[in-house]
C-alpha cells in the first residue's frame, strides 16, 4: 500500500497536488458548499413566491418563530405581513444578482443580496435598485431566514408600463403583454376570483 492511501479509519487523509486535506477536512468543505448552495437558493426562492404569490410557499423560507415586529412573531404573522404589503402592489420582477455570504459558524451565517425589481403601482412602472441584508440559520437539515432587511439603493419611474401593452401572443410577437403571472395558480389565488377572471381574459386575448 502506498504512503499517500492511509489507513480507512477516521482521519484518513488525500494528498493531492502538494496539499494534504484529511476526511474530516473535506466533509466540512462539502458541508460549506452545500451550505452556500442552500442558502442561495433561499433568495432566488424567494424573488420566485414574492413573484408569483405563494405564500405559504415564501414564509417556509423563515424559521417557525421568525420576528416581524415588536409584538408579532411567527409564519402567521409574517403571512399576514407579506399579504398587506404584497396587496399594495401589482406585477412584481424581482431579479437576484450578486449574493455575498458570510458564515459566523457552521449554523448562522449573513448575507446581502443584490436584486434589480420591476414593480407596478397602480398605473406605474417602477424599477428599484434594492440590497437585502439577511441572517440565516440552519435547523436540522435545512437553512432558514431568521431575518431580512430591504435596503434602497433608487426608486424610479420609468414613465411606460409594459402592462399597458396588447397581448403579445408570443412567438408571434417580441413585444407586449404576456400571460405570467396572471397564469399562476397561487397568483390567483392570491388575489381573489375577480382579479383572476380579469387574468384569464388577458391570456385569452393573448391565445386567440
Amino acid at each position: 500500500m502506498s504512503d499517500t492511501a492511509g489507513d480507512p479509519g477516521e482521519g484518513n487523509t488525500l494528498k493531492t497536488a502538494g496539499h494534504q486535506m484529511n476526511s474530516t477536512g473535506i466533509a466540512e468543505r462539502l458541508d460549506r458548499l452545500w451550505s452556500i448552495e442552500a442558502i442561495r437558493q433561499l433568495a432566488a426562492n424567494y424573488s420566485h413566491f414574492v413573484d408569483s404569490r405563494d405564500l405559504d410557499s415564501l414564509v417556509g423560507l423563515f424559521v417557525e418563530d421568525v420576528k416581524v415586529s415588536r409584538d408579532a412573531s411567527g409564519r402567521d404573522a409574517l403571512k399576514q405581513s407579506f399579504r398587506k404589503s404584497l396587496s399594495e402592489v401589482g406585477v412584481t420582477i424581482l431579479k437576484v444578482t450578486t449574493h455575498t455570504i458570510d458564515f459566523t459558524d457552521t449554523d448562522h451565517a449573513v448575507g446581502r443580496v443584490y436584486a434589480h425589481g420591476d414593480i407596478q403601482i397602480g398605473g406605474r412602472w417602477i424599477h428599484q435598485a434594492i440590497r437585502y441584508d439577511d441572517r440565516y440559520e440552519r435547523r436540522g437539515d435545512a437553512w432558514y431566514f431568521t431575518g431580512r432587511r430591504h435596503q434602497l439603493f433608487y426608486s424610479a419611474d420609468v414613465g411606460e408600463n409594459p402592462l399597458g401593452y396588447p397581448p403579445a401572443d408570443w412567438p408571434q410577437s417580441n413585444i407586449g403583454l404576456g400571460t405570467l403571472p396572471y397564469n399562476q395558480p397561487t397568483w390567483q389565488t392570491f388575489w381573489g376570483k375577480e382579479q383572476a377572471k380579469k387574468d384569464t381574459e388577458i391570456q385569452d386575448k393573448e391565445q386567440t
